[in-house]
Parts: structure tokens; C-alpha cells; sequence
């Protein structure tokens, strides 16, 4: 294991509070639940687990290998471990999270508006239509839409600026349990409503005549793209590690913790939303149409409403943050900057091209109207990373520590230099990502391109 001066998370506990954060996003409010429901409830959470075990926890794992047995950046893991060539999937891969941070900045504005706004109680809105209309003419006012995703980016800037342990550990160890807490107490109420049994049903139903090719091919993208593989996010995290972290049981915890997450937050929306005869749509729609709408409408909705976003904002911040970091530690690592600089101009940057995502976000936004490729600038910095960047590192990563590193090394990462008993594992483990993990990948790349 490569030793450096370099800055390490300070315990197991922030270690996985820290991993954890980079995983749990705004996907897990508005569009895994979702998901579930629409295709078996309980029954399609077999196969997602199936598909985890097959694609999600084998490339996190990797990607754990690479970080911690460099203890580097990105692009600095695949060279060491591949040469050259393979510094193409650390740009690749610092590329992805810069593209996903040019958008991403700009939907958690929405959250903090939304926010801020409930504090006021200017949410309570009386039908859909005019909840619709509201937030709409919030993303197409360029004005509200640059302020509040600047608003973000200085909140990340601030926090990566203070360092690893004094920013990155420091924020996520609090906003994690915090993130845990506000959805219990949202599930409470939620819960006590009286449709909150269709809700229930809706999410946690089994139903196997749901299941088709399409829910397969679905649980195999949820599998890869939930857990911010792909992005640079895990290699440069674990490069954090000490070499005391536990990388099976860790990527295993993170997994599972996440998936829970997903699905307490539905049985958060789902109950409130049966309960007043909504129809449950997956996509942003939920969380910024529907949610204000029932949430003004419940028993202490004037309470519920600002913790639900305060939850939303928890988990979208500590992506943000996540995205920010790879391209962080590539700058201070290969140019010398220190982590002041590095992070205010990789601010700046996401600034001035993000904004052109902020102002696109809807075909009638101010520049919603220029496509490139068919696509808006908002649509073609999601699709890129989504769809080609994130699925290609995944397959290189795969096939990176599958084939090229020694089976000697994938050993010692994860027993820890011999210090821990995982049996057979190894060799299974390495079984299934030379030759399993790599086709799954490539059927969700050609998925992702809609060739599959």
C-alpha cells in the first residue's frame, strides 16, 4: 500500500458517513422509489439486489482498491496501476463529475429555494396546476435560477476549501445522521395518514407479474448509476481511506444504507401522495410540484414541509461536494495548487458553464432553445456524463482491477494485509468481475445509448 503524506478521513464512522454521502442524492427522493413501485415493489428489489451484487458492489469495490492502494487522485490511480493509457478513465471519470456538477448544482438551487421559501410558509399552494406553474416560472426566471445554484456552488467551494477532515468529513458526519433523522420524523407523519396503506402497498408490494426485461434492464442501471460509480467520486474518497477501513464491509454497508434511505424516503412520499388522490410520477415533478402541494394540505405540513427539503438538501449538497472533489485533487496533486485555489477555480468554471444548464433546464427557458445535438445544454451535459462517460469508466475499472492488477494486491486491499479472514471471497469476488461485471456493464452502456 502506497504511503503519502496525504490528508485521511479520521475514522471508520466518518469514513463511511463520508462514502455514504457521495452515493445518497436527490435520485434516492424522486425516482428510486418510484421505480420500485412501478415494477413489483418487493419483488423487483430481489433483482436489484442480484444486479448490486453483480455490478454495483464489484465496480465500488474496485474503485475502492484503486484509491486507497494509490492513495492518489483519479487520473494519478489509473496510471499507477495501469500506465499511461488508463489515465484516460481518470479524465474520463473527473470529466463525468464535472459535467454531472454543471446540472446538478443548479437542480440543488431548486432544493434551497424551496427551502427557504417553506421557512415562510410561500409554499401553500392550492392545486397542481398553479404548483406546476410556480415552478416553472421559478426555473425559467434566470435571475432565481443563477442566484440560488451560485448559492451552492459557494456552499461546496466553502466547505472542500476547509480540507478533508476539517470540511468533507466534518459536514457529511453531521448531514448524514441528520438526513436519517428528519426522515424518520417526516415517516411518522407520514405514516399517519389515512390512505398511508395504499402508499405502503404501492412501494413494498410483491408482485413478480410486474417483473419484465425492462425491470432487469432497469435494476441493472439503478445497480451502476445510484451509487456514483464512474464519476471519480469513490476512487478519490477512498483515497481518504487508512489502511485500518474495512473496503468489503464498508462498499457492503453503503450499498445497503442507501437502498434504505430510498426506501423509507418513499414510504415518506407515498403515503402523502395516495392520501390525497395524486397519481405518483417519477422525475423532479415530485419533489417540487406535488410535495409543496401535499405537504400544505397535511396536519403540521407547516413543520413537515421545510425538514422534507431540509432532508433533500442534506443529501444534494453532499453529492455536490462528492463531484467537486476528484477534479480538487487532481489540481492539487498534478499542478501544485493549493486547495484554496484549486477549488475556486474549479468554482468558477462550474459557474460560468453551469449557468448555461441553470438557464436551460425547460424548453421555455431563456436558453432552452439552443440545441446541440438535438439536446439542450442541460439534457447534453446529463446525457454525456449519464450515458457514455460514467458506463465507459465503469467497464475500464472493471476490467482495470479484473485483469491487469495482481491477484496478490486485489488481496491485500481487501484483507488488509492479510489481517482479515474473508475466506473464498476473493477469488469469488474476482470471478464475478472479470467475467460477469463487465458484460453488465456494457448491456447498461448500450442500454443508456437506447441500443439495447
Amino acid at each position: 500500500m502506497t504511503q503519502t503524506n496525504r490528508e485521511n478521513f479520521s475514522g471508520s464512522i466518518t469514513t463511511f458517513f463520508a462514502t455514504l454521502s457521495a452515493a445518497v442524492g436527490l435520485g434516492n427522493i424522486w425516482r428510486f422509489p418510484y421505480v420500485v413501485g412501478e415494477n413489483g415493489g418487493a419483488a423487483f428489489l430481489l433483482v436489484y439486489f442480484g444486479c448490486v451484487f453483480l455490478i454495483g458492489l464489484p465496480i465500488l469495490i474496485a474503485e475502492f482498491i484503486l484509491g486507497r492502494s494509490t492513495q492518489k487522485n483519479v487520473v494519478a490511480a489509473y496510471e499507477i496501476r495501469g500506465g499511461s493509457f488508463w489515465k484516460v478513465a481518470g479524465f474520463m471519470g473527473m470529466a463525468s463529475s464535472i459535467l454531472i456538477a454543471l446540472f446538478y448544482t443548479a437542480v440543488t438551487g431548486w432544493v434551497y429555494h424551496y427551502f427557504f421559501k417553506s421557512l415562510t410558509n410561500s409554499l401553500s399552494i392550492e392545486s397542481t396546476q398553479a404548483s406546476q406553474s410556480a415552478f416553472l416560472s421559478f426555473i425559467n426566471d434566470p435571475a432565481s435560477a443563477l442566484l440560488w445554484q451560485w448559492f451552492v456552488i459557494l456552499l461546496a467551494t466553502l466547505v472542500i476549501c476547509l480540507g478533508v477532515q476539517k470540511g468533507i468529513e466534518r459536514v457529511t458526519k453531521y448531514s448524514m445522521p441528520l438526513l436519517f433523522l428528519l426522515v424518520l420524523i417526516c415517516l411518522t407523519q407520514s405514516l399517519s395518514l389515512p390512505k398511508a396503506g395504499e402508499g405502503v402497498s404501492f412501494l413494498l408490494q410483491i408482485d413478480f407479474s410486474k417483473l419484465s426485461r425492462e425491470s432487469f434492464l432497469t435494476a441493472l442501471g439503478l445497480a451502476f448509476f445510484k451509487i456514483s460509480l464512474g464519476t471519480g467520486a469513490m476512487i478519490t474518497y477512498s483515497s481518504y481511506f487508512n489502511n485500518k477501513v474495512n473496503i468489503v464491509k464498508n462498499a457492503s454497508q453503503i450499498v445497503i444504507a442507501d437502498t434504505v434511505v430510498s426506501l423509507l424516503v418513499g414510504l415518506v412520499v407515498f403515503p402523502v401522495v395516495f392520501s390525497f388522490g395524486l397519481a405518483p410520477e417519477s422525475g423532479p415533478g415530485l419533489l417540487f410540484e406535488t410535495i409543496p402541494l401535499v405537504f400544505s394540505k397535511m396536519p403540521f405540513g407547516q413543520f413537515l414541509t421545510p425538514l422534507f427539503f431540509l432532508l433533500a438538501a442534506c443529501a444534494a449538497t453532499s453529492v455536490t461536494i462528492a463531484l467537486f472533489e476528484p477534479s480538487v485533487s487532481y489540481l492539487i496533486e498534478k499542478w501544485q495548487l493549493s486547495r484554496r485555489k484549486a477549488t475556486i477555480g474549479l468554482a468558477i468554471f462550474i459557474t460560468l458553464v453551469g449557468s448555461l444548464a441553470a438557464l436551460s433546464a425547460t424548453p421555455t427557458g431563456l436558453l432552452g432553445g439552443i440545441k446541440i445535438f438535438g439536446k439542450s445544454f442541460f439534457d447534453l451535459f446529463d446525457f454525456t456524463s449519464s450515458n457514455l462517460l460514467m458506463p465507459l469508466g465503469g467497464l475500464f475499472t472493471a476490467i482495470l482491477v479484473g485483469w491487469r492488477l495482481s491477484p496478490e494486491l486485489v488481496q491485500n486491499e481487501l484483507t488488509n494485509q492479510g489481517q482479515l479472514a474473508l475466506g473464498n471471497f476473493v477469488g469469488i469476488y474476482l470471478t464475478i468481475l472479470r467475467y460477469i461485471t463487465p458484460i453488465l456493464v456494457l448491456v447498461v452502456f448500450l442500454q443508456a445509448l437506447g441500443i439495447f
